[in-house]
C-alpha cells in the first residue's frame, strides 16, 4: 500500500488553524498576566502609602514638629516680640495651617494616599516634602535621577563581579564534589547571614582605621582630584570598602547556590549516559549541565539587574555613598512619602516587566516551556 501524503495546499490548511491557536494562545496569556501583574503592582505601592504612613500617625508627628518649629520661630523673632499674647497666637496659628498646606496635611489621609496611588502609576512623581537635590530642586525625579549613577557603580560593579565569579567557582567545584575547598565553601556558607554593612564596619576598622590605606567613606576626596584620570581612580579607592562588603556578604551562598544546581544535574543519568559515549567534559557540561540550569541563572540574572535600581540601604548610609540607597534611608527618616513612593514604583514596574519578560525567555532556553499551557 502506498503512503497517504498531503499536497502542499493542505499542509497550508493544517499549519494555518495551528498558527492561529497559537497566537491567540500567547496574546490570551500575555493579557492575562499583564493585568495580573497590573494588579500585583496597585496593590504593592498602595500598601507602601500605607506603610509610609504608618497608617496616619506620621501625619500627628509632622503636625508636632510643624507646630515645634513654627511656635520657636516666632517666639525667638524680635519683629514679634513686642505683640500681645494673643496676636502672636493667631499668627502662630496661621503659619501653623499655612505650612500644613504646604506639605499637604489640610487634605484627608485616604485622600492623599489615592492622590499618591494615580500619581505614581503614571509616574508622575511630584515634589519632595523635605529633601532637595544638589541643584536645589525638590522635584522627586531629579533628586532619584541624581542619586542613581553612584549606586550604579556600586552595584553593578558588585553584583555583576558576584554573579559570575559564583558561577564559574561553583562549576569548578561540582567536577570536584566532597575536595577540601568543596567543603571550605559549604561551612562558610552561614556566614552570609551577616549584612554587608556589618562587613563594612569591620572592613572600615581595618582598612581605613587601622592601617590607614583606604578613605572611610564618601564617593571621592574632598576637594576632588582635578583631572579625570585621578577623579576615577580616587572614585575606584572609595568603591573598594563597599564594593567588598557586598560581595563577600553573599559570595559563599551564592557558590553554594549554583554549586548544588550544578550538582543536581550532573546526577541526571542522562548525564551518565553521556559520559558512558564518551562525550568531552566540556561538552557534557554546555549540553547537559549548564542548559538545564539556565533558567535559574538567567532569572537570577534578570533580579540582579533590577536591584541595580535599589542600591544598598544600609551599605551606603555606613560608607556616606551618595547613592539611591542613602537617599531612601533619609527620606524614611524624614518620613518623605513622595521618595519612597517614587523609588517604589519604579522598582514595581521593573520587576513586574523583568517577571513578564521571563516568561518568554523560559520558553526559548528550554522547549519543555509552552507559553499559556
Amino acid at each position: 500500500m502506498s503512503a497517504i501524503t498531503q499536497s502542499p495546499v493542505e499542509e497550508q490548511v493544517v499549519k494555518k488553524p495551528f498558527l492561529n491557536s497559537s497566537f491567540i494562545r500567547i496574546l490570551r496569556y500575555s493579557a492575562v498576566r499583564i493585568l495580573t501583574l497590573f494588579v500585583t503592582v496597585v496593590i504593592g505601592i498602595y500598601l507602601t502609602i500605607v506603610i509610609a504612613n504608618m497608617g496616619g500617625y506620621v501625619d500627628v508627628i509632622m503636625r508636632g514638629e510643624i507646630r515645634d518649629r513654627v511656635t520657636q520661630m516666632i517666639i525667638n523673632n524680635q519683629a514679634y516680640q513686642q505683640m500681645d499674647n494673643e496676636t502672636r497666637q493667631q499668627l502662630i496659628q496661621e503659619r501653623i495651617a499655612a505650612e500644613e498646606k504646604r506639605v499637604g496635611l489640610d487634605v484627608p489621609i485616604a485622600v492623599r494616599n489615592f492622590r499618591y496611588l494615580k500619581n505614581a502609576l503614571v509616574l508622575d512623581l511630584g515634589r519632595s516634602i523635605n529633601m532637595t537635590s544638589d541643584s536645589g530642586s525638590k522635584q522627586v525625579r531629579l533628586i532619584l535621577l541624581e542619586r542613581l549613577p553612584p549606586t550604579l557603580l556600586l552595584m553593578a560593579t558588585s553584583q555583576l563581579f558576584l554573579f559570575f565569579s559564583s558561577i564559574f567557582i561553583a562549576l569548578n567545584l561540582s567536577r570536584n564534589y566532597g575536595n577540601f575547598w568543596d567543603k571550605l565553601i559549604i561551612a562558610l556558607s552561614p556566614s552570609s547571614a551577616v549584612p554587608p554593612w556589618f562587613y563594612g564596619i569591620f572592613l572600615i576598622l581595618i582598612f581605613a582605621a587601622g592601617f590607614k590605606i583606604l578613605p572611610f567613606g564618601g564617593m571621592v576626596d574632598a576637594p576632588p582630584p582635578p583631572n579625570k584620570f585621578d577623579y576615577a581612580l580616587n572614585v575606584l579607592k572609595h568603591l573598594i570598602l563597599p564594593g567588598f562588603s557586598l560581595v563577600i556578604s553573599a559570595f559563599f551562598l551564592s557558590v553554594y547556590n549554583y554549586r548544588t544546581f550544578f550538582l543536581i544535574y550532573s546526577s541526571e543519568d542522562y548525564v551518565d549516559m553521556a559520559r558512558a559515549k564518551g562525550l568531552h567534559a566540556k561538552d557534557i557540561e554546555r549540553r547537559y549541565i549548564l542548559r538545564p540550569t539556565l533558567p535559574n541563572i538567567i532569572t537570577n540574572f534578570a533580579l540582579l539587574i533590577i536591584t541595580l535600581w535599589t542600591g544598598a540601604l544600609f551599605t551606603e548610609t555606613v560608607f556616606l555613598w551618595p547613592g539611591l540607597g542613602r537617599t531612601l534611608f533619609q527620606a524614611i527618616g524624614q518620613y518623605d512619602t513622595p521618595i519612597i513612593v517614587g523609588s517604589t514604583i519604579i522598582y514595581a514596574y521593573l520587576l513586574a516587566m523583568t517577571v513578564f519578560i521571563l516568561n518568554f525567555v523560559y520558553a526559548l532556553v528550554d522547549p519543555r516551556v509552552k507559553i499559556g499551557e
